[in-house]
């Protein structure tokens, strides 16, 4: 059974920086392409970045566009995203998403069944 596990939330000042990480376990890390989501208080999940199982192709929603940065190193199957010049906006529980189809993790999410426990990130003003 496919294990994810989030680490490296916390509380960070507006114009900070965090990295988060997702260990994976059960699963061949290297045939899993990846993502990350974020849910803000009374607000519905949202794609933040994918990556594939290569490291190719990262996709970021335009929130985030040149402040994240997602990547991978399968040799220690990890998923990382690097988060910097943070916003109050940014405020959220972050998840990580695995899936065998990319497509799944930038259009389809609601079909993702492998999801990590969630770690807080929350930036104040």
């Amino acid at each position: 059974q496919v294990q994810l596990v989030e680490s490296g939330g916390g509380l960070v000042q507006a114009g900070g920086s965090l990295r988060l990480s997702c260990k994976v376990s059960g699963h061949i890390f290297s045939r899993l392409h990846m993502g990350w989501f974020r849910q803000a208080p009374g607000k519905e999940r949202e794609f933040v970045a994918a990556i594939s199982s290569t490291g190719d192709n990262p996709k970021y929603a335009d929130s985030v566009k040149g402040r994240f940065t997602i990547s991978r190193d399968n040799a220690e199957n990890t998923l990382y995203l690097q988060m910097n010049t943070l916003k109050p906006e940014d405020t959220a529980v972050y998840y990580c998403a695995a899936d065998r189809v990319l497509r799944v993790l930038t259009t389809l999410s609601r079909f993702l069944q492998m999801w990590g426990q969630g770690t807080q990130v929350t930036v104040s003003s």
